[in-house]
């Protein structure tokens, strides 16, 4: 027996479904990276059963590419992706993207692996940016973050820990949505 939403409709509720495992993937491969991620893990932050996310979109590679498709998202959609890897960032880095950081200057296949993952993301945002100089826009808000995270969580600098988190994603925000604006 199917279930149905409010409004009746299978497709609303199918709709919903792929909504909030988009959403579910998004943190996901936010958190473990593509690696690190699990279609359990994810069906388990969607509230669905794993089948569902791969009915939903077939396997791990292509929910993945729907993830980082941002062209196809609404502006709201992008300025709050931003501002959750703000959020992370500022709340800490998971073990695996701490060693990467401390690597990615001194072992030659961290600098790699990061300057691919950065490459990635900067292409992913640029996709979805407006304006001829959306790739230059892109990469800077990308290199901010990581900015942002070497500077509080290895450098320590001190304005960030006189500062609340609450406070420094706010100003971080900005910057990136405007930034991302291009205006």
């Amino acid at each position: 027996m199917s279930v149905v939403t409010a409004d009746g409709s299978r497709a609303a509720k199918r709709a919903e479904s792929s909504r909030r495992i988009l959403a579910a993937a998004r943190e996901e491969f936010a958190d473990k990276g593509y690696d690190g991620a699990t279609i359990r893990a994810i069906a388990a932050r969607a509230g669905v059963d794993p089948s569902l996310v791969m009915q939903h979109h077939g396997n791990k590679a292509a929910l993945f590419t729907s993830v980082i498709r941002w062209a196809e998202a609404d502006r709201a959609d992008l300025d709050a992706h931003l501002r959750a890897v703000i959020d992370k960032r500022i709340a800490g880095l998971p073990p695996e993207m701490d060693a990467l950081v401390r690597s990615m200057l001194t072992v030659p296949e961290a600098t790699e692996a990061m300057r691919d993952h950065l490459d990635e993301r900067a292409a992913s945002l640029a996709a979805a940016l407006e304006g001829e100089d959306a790739q230059l826009r892109a990469a800077l808000i990308v290199s901010g973050i990581l900015g942002l995270t070497v500077a509080r969580h290895f450098l320590r600098l001190q304005a960030f820990d006189d500062a609340s988190d609450e406070d420094v994603a706010r100003v971080a925000q900005q910057w990136i949505t405007t930034g991302a604006a291009g205006d």
